[in-house]
């Protein structure tokens, strides 16, 4: 009976001792791994539960060596900026991230501590295009000369910031969409250059315009960056036909205002008078 007992005690501290161990031992790997690519600034992100743990990133194209970047090295934030080492940029990526305990056994085997993959990317078919700037000039009454601002990359070579034109080269083009005021059909035309002539226009009407960065070459998902806020051209005309229901009702209201001022100061001067002319008649002689 004694032996039972003793047996079974022993299983239970074994058992205890096998968890307690393995929830030392225990490295949780990064979650949610993802890239953050905007305009070829890459950063590629993670998230994680525990504090007290560090990530180095590893990366690599066609070449079998998995790479480095020195500030991504057993680093215990969750984000890595791979902006500089994405080269070429015409080429997909494959990484992982390794999380190793903040203290670590150098006699153990680094490469026994988990690793996170992540979905391959490639930052000249896939990164994120921001909105651009542009301007609208009227040449005449049926034309307008759109002027297009290539946008800046996160791309720099010899202390130059690159534009995404100097990238895409003729690979970017942009998409001009535009409606008569007041109209619900729009038209899109696509200019190889950041200058284009839109003709053909009703004189007279006001027309607003719209301007995305468009590369036919990448797949369809990601072919389209971001829509610029729209830009409007004035109305040939009396000024009153610009204004809109908001304005005319502004408008209205102001006028209301100063009419009811006017009318209250007029009666308050009345009344004033009134009084005024009462207590001088009724003043003894």
């Amino acid at each position: 009976m004694a032996s039972r007992k003793t047996v079974l005690y022993l299983g239970v501290w074994l058992s205890a001792w096998i968890i307690t161990t393995a929830d030392e031992n225990f490295v949780p790997k990064a979650e949610n791994v993802r890239w953050e690519s905007l305009d070829f600034k890459t950063i590629l992100v993670w998230t994680t539960n525990a504090s007290d743990y560090k990530y180095t990133v590893s990366y690599h194209s066609e070449e079998p060596e998995w790479s480095q970047s020195p500030d991504c090295i057993r680093m215990s934030h969750s984000e890595c900026d791979l902006t500089d080492h994405l080269r070429p940029l015409d080429r997909t990526y494959t990484v992982q991230i390794k999380t190793e305990p903040a203290a670590v056994d150098y006699d153990d085997d680094l490469e026994d501590f988990p690793h996170s993959p992540c979905p391959p990317f490639n930052p000249y078919r896939e990164t994120n295009i921001s909105a651009v700037n542009f301007t609208v000039e009227v040449v005449d009454e049926s034309r307008v000369m759109v002027n297009i601002t290539d946008p800046l990359s996160g791309v720099h070579e010899l202390g130059k910031q690159l534009s995404l034109r100097e990238i895409f080269k003729k690979d970017l083009k942009y998409k001009i969409s535009y409606y008569k005021s007041g109209s619900t059909g729009k038209r899109d035309i696509i200019s190889n250059s950041s200058t284009a002539e839109v003709s053909k226009l009703n004189a007279g009407q006001r027309y607003c315009f719209m301007v995305a960065a468009f590369i036919p070459s990448r797949p369809k998902s990601s072919q389209q960056g971001a829509w610029s806020i729209q830009w409007c051209t004035p109305r040939d005309g009396n000024v009153l036909q610009e204004l809109s229901l908001a304005a005319w009702v502004g408008a209205v209201f102001i006028l209301l205002t100063v009419l009811v001022i006017i009318v209250t100061v007029i009666v308050l001067c009345c009344k004033c008078c009134r009084q005024k002319n009462t207590s001088q008649s009724s003043a003894p002689v």
